[in-house]
Protein backbone atom coordinates (compact mmCIF):
# COMPACT_ATOMS: atom_id res chain seq x y z
CA UNK A 1 0.00 0.00 0.00
CA UNK A 2 1.13 3.56 -0.71
CA UNK A 3 0.40 6.95 0.83
CA UNK A 4 1.53 9.92 -1.25
CA UNK A 5 2.29 13.08 0.72
CA UNK A 6 0.94 16.43 -0.47
CA UNK A 7 4.42 17.54 -1.60
CA UNK A 8 4.67 14.48 -3.82
CA UNK A 9 1.20 15.01 -5.31
CA UNK A 10 2.13 18.60 -6.13
CA UNK A 11 5.40 17.43 -7.70
CA UNK A 12 3.50 14.91 -9.83
CA UNK A 13 0.84 17.40 -10.95
CA UNK A 14 3.42 20.08 -11.78
CA UNK A 15 5.66 17.71 -13.70
CA UNK A 16 8.77 18.86 -11.84
CA UNK A 17 12.08 17.00 -11.57
CA UNK A 18 10.71 14.47 -9.04
CA UNK A 19 7.37 13.83 -10.76
CA UNK A 20 8.48 10.55 -12.32
CA UNK A 21 9.53 9.25 -8.90
CA UNK A 22 5.94 9.58 -7.69
CA UNK A 23 4.14 8.31 -10.78
CA UNK A 24 4.35 4.62 -9.80
CA UNK A 25 2.55 4.90 -6.44
CA UNK A 26 0.08 7.51 -7.74
CA UNK A 27 -0.89 5.52 -10.81
CA UNK A 28 -1.20 2.21 -8.92
CA UNK A 29 -4.74 3.01 -7.86
CA UNK A 30 -5.44 -0.38 -6.27
CA UNK A 31 -2.74 0.31 -3.66
CA UNK A 32 -3.23 4.06 -3.29
CA UNK A 33 -4.34 5.37 0.12
CA UNK A 34 -5.28 9.07 0.17
CA UNK A 35 -5.45 10.79 3.57
CA UNK A 36 -8.20 13.41 3.40
CA UNK A 37 -5.76 16.07 4.66
CA UNK A 38 -3.75 15.70 1.44
CA UNK A 39 -6.87 16.63 -0.52
CA UNK A 40 -7.13 19.81 1.56
CA UNK A 41 -3.48 20.73 1.08
CA UNK A 42 -3.32 19.96 -2.63
CA UNK A 43 -6.62 21.69 -3.42
CA UNK A 44 -5.57 24.82 -1.51
CA UNK A 45 -2.18 25.04 -3.23
CA UNK A 46 -3.42 24.37 -6.78
CA UNK A 47 -6.45 26.62 -6.34
CA UNK A 48 -4.26 29.49 -5.12
CA UNK A 49 -1.73 29.08 -7.95
CA UNK A 50 -3.76 27.83 -10.92
CA UNK A 51 -7.47 28.25 -10.15
CA UNK A 52 -10.39 26.19 -8.96
CA UNK A 53 -10.95 24.26 -12.18
CA UNK A 54 -7.49 22.71 -12.23
CA UNK A 55 -7.65 22.15 -8.47
CA UNK A 56 -10.87 20.15 -8.91
CA UNK A 57 -9.27 18.09 -11.70
CA UNK A 58 -6.36 17.23 -9.40
CA UNK A 59 -8.71 16.20 -6.61
CA UNK A 60 -10.72 14.02 -9.01
CA UNK A 61 -7.52 12.10 -9.73
CA UNK A 62 -6.70 11.78 -6.04
CA UNK A 63 -10.19 10.44 -5.30
CA UNK A 64 -9.53 7.45 -7.54
CA UNK A 65 -7.52 6.01 -4.64
CA UNK A 66 -9.01 4.99 -1.29
CA UNK A 67 -9.74 8.27 0.52
CA UNK A 68 -9.36 7.92 4.29
CA UNK A 69 -11.20 10.48 6.41
CA UNK A 70 -9.82 11.70 9.71
CA UNK A 71 -11.75 9.98 12.49
CA UNK A 72 -11.19 10.08 16.26
CA UNK A 73 -8.94 7.02 16.37
CA UNK A 74 -6.74 8.26 13.54
CA UNK A 75 -6.61 11.73 15.14
CA UNK A 76 -5.34 10.26 18.41
CA UNK A 77 -2.68 8.21 16.64
CA UNK A 78 -1.66 11.30 14.66
CA UNK A 79 -1.26 13.26 17.88
CA UNK A 80 1.01 10.54 19.26
CA UNK A 81 3.17 10.55 16.12
CA UNK A 82 3.24 14.33 16.13
CA UNK A 83 4.61 14.39 19.66
CA UNK A 84 6.96 11.42 19.24
CA UNK A 85 8.48 12.57 15.95
CA UNK A 86 7.86 16.33 16.25
CA UNK A 87 5.75 16.33 13.08
CA UNK A 88 3.52 19.19 11.95
CA UNK A 89 -0.20 18.42 12.17
CA UNK A 90 -0.84 17.47 8.54
CA UNK A 91 2.31 15.33 8.41
CA UNK A 92 1.31 13.50 11.58
CA UNK A 93 -2.10 12.69 10.05
CA UNK A 94 -0.47 11.46 6.84
CA UNK A 95 2.00 9.31 8.78
CA UNK A 96 -0.72 7.90 11.06
CA UNK A 97 -2.80 7.00 8.00
CA UNK A 98 0.16 5.21 6.44
CA UNK A 99 0.83 3.32 9.66
CA UNK A 100 -2.83 2.26 9.93
CA UNK A 101 -2.70 0.67 6.46
CA UNK A 102 0.91 -0.56 6.70
CA UNK A 103 1.65 1.69 3.74
CA UNK A 104 4.81 3.31 2.46
CA UNK A 105 4.84 7.13 2.53
CA UNK A 106 6.14 8.70 -0.71
CA UNK A 107 7.36 12.24 -0.16
CA UNK A 108 9.83 15.03 -0.77
CA UNK A 109 8.99 16.67 2.57
CA UNK A 110 12.05 16.66 4.83
CA UNK A 111 9.89 16.19 7.95
CA UNK A 112 9.46 12.54 6.92
CA UNK A 113 13.03 11.82 5.87
CA UNK A 114 14.17 10.10 9.07
CA UNK A 115 11.04 8.00 9.67
CA UNK A 116 10.61 4.30 8.98
CA UNK A 117 8.27 3.33 6.18
CA UNK A 118 9.09 6.38 4.09
CA UNK A 119 10.41 6.68 0.54
CA UNK A 120 12.00 10.13 0.55
CA UNK A 121 13.19 12.06 -2.52
CA UNK A 122 15.16 15.26 -2.04
CA UNK A 123 13.63 18.31 -3.72
CA UNK A 124 15.48 19.49 -6.77
CA UNK A 125 16.75 22.98 -6.00
CA UNK A 126 16.27 24.07 -9.61
CA UNK A 127 12.52 23.47 -9.93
Amino acid sequence: MNVVDSSAWLSYFSGDANAASFSRPIENLEKLIVPSITITEVFKCVFRQRGEGLALECIAHMEQGKVVPLDASLAIHAAHYGIEYKLPLADSIIYATAQKFDALVWTQDGDFERLEGVKYFSKNKHT
